[in-house]
């Protein structure tokens, strides 16, 4: 009896992708299947692009713009559509909350303590994950959310290129339009019950409208040709990585490369433009 020939391997492909989705810790993928409910409730997700499945069970940094506040439920829940279990690097003080920094911790969520002494820490827990680990890690280069004019991505720091550089990690940039309109700006933090219900009734105002969520994986940033050790290697790279982030925006909001339509009055904004926009 003769085998018949299978095609392009896509099953054996699914197969892989499934395996790796499934060796993240069950909670995490527990709360990535909420996260996907409650999107789908805030708004119209859309997905486009991938990682190639030659880079899965590799070290993978995933990098995207930030834009919101709600913008990581929505790229928990364009991960999941594609069988991705990132880990986020996340602010230390997430992780000394009571009850969020244990099911951080169980999910193996990176820490980074920002403008302490222990900040350099965060890169090398990241490059100690992206080794010894097979799901990627989401990283936020700017260090915050966009405080740019029109909402571009800012110039970006160069902790994740130096992530990358120093890990050999491959760069997926990510980008991201429409999260801004799931909820406000509002606060640096949410110190009263007056704060959370600005942004619950935000929220609450998108569920209704329910607006477009776009995300889209881009092709590999080129990075072959740096390294950890040479000076000015870092920005080179961070440049490298905003570019492709934005490359991959412009199209998302292709009507709206101005100012955008949805127009926050609780968004504080600097008066520098990003550098990156077309």
């Amino acid at each position: 009896m003769v085998a018949l020939p299978t095609g392009p391997h896509e099953p054996t492909r699914r197969t892989d992708r499934e395996k790796l989705f499934r060796g993240a810790p069950l909670l995490w993928r527990a709360l990535m299947r909420v996260d996907r409910a409650i999107i789908g409730i805030t708004g119209r997700l859309e997905v486009t692009g991938d990682v190639p499945d030659e880079l899965r069970g590799k070290p993978l940094l995933l990098a995207a713009n930030h834009i919101g506040n709600l913008d990581a439920l929505v790229l928990i829940a364009a991960c999941r559509t594609r069988r991705l279990a990132p880990r986020f690097l996340a602010t230390g003080g997430l992780f000394d909350t009571p009850v969020l920094g244990g099911v951080l911790r169980r999910c193996r969520h990176v820490r980074a303590d920002r403008g302490k002494s222990t900040a350099s820490e965060a890169m090398d827990r990241v490059v100690a994950a992206l080794t010894s680990d097979h799901h990627p890690v989401l990283v936020y280069p700017e260090g915050r959310i966009t405080l740019e004019p029109d909402m571009w991505p800012e110039r970006g720091k160069t902790g994740a290129a130096r992530m990358a550089l120093a890990s050999g990690a491959t760069v997926v940039p990510i980008s991201q339009w429409g999260a801004h309109e799931a909820m406000c700006y509002g606060m640096v933090r949410v110190e009263s019950a007056a704060d959370l219900r600005i942004l619950l009734t935000s929220w609450l105002r998108a569920v209704r409208r329910r607006p477009r969520l776009r995300v889209h994986f881009g092709p590999p940033v080129d990075l072959a040709d740096l390294s950890a050790d040479r000076v000015g290697d870092a920005a080179r790279a961070r440049d490298r990585i905003m570019r492709a982030i934005t490359d991959g925006l412009t199209p998302l909001r292709e009507a709206e490369l101005g100012a955008p339509h949805h127009q926050d009055p609780t968004r504080p904004a600097t008066d520098k433009p990003s550098p990156w926009r077309p």
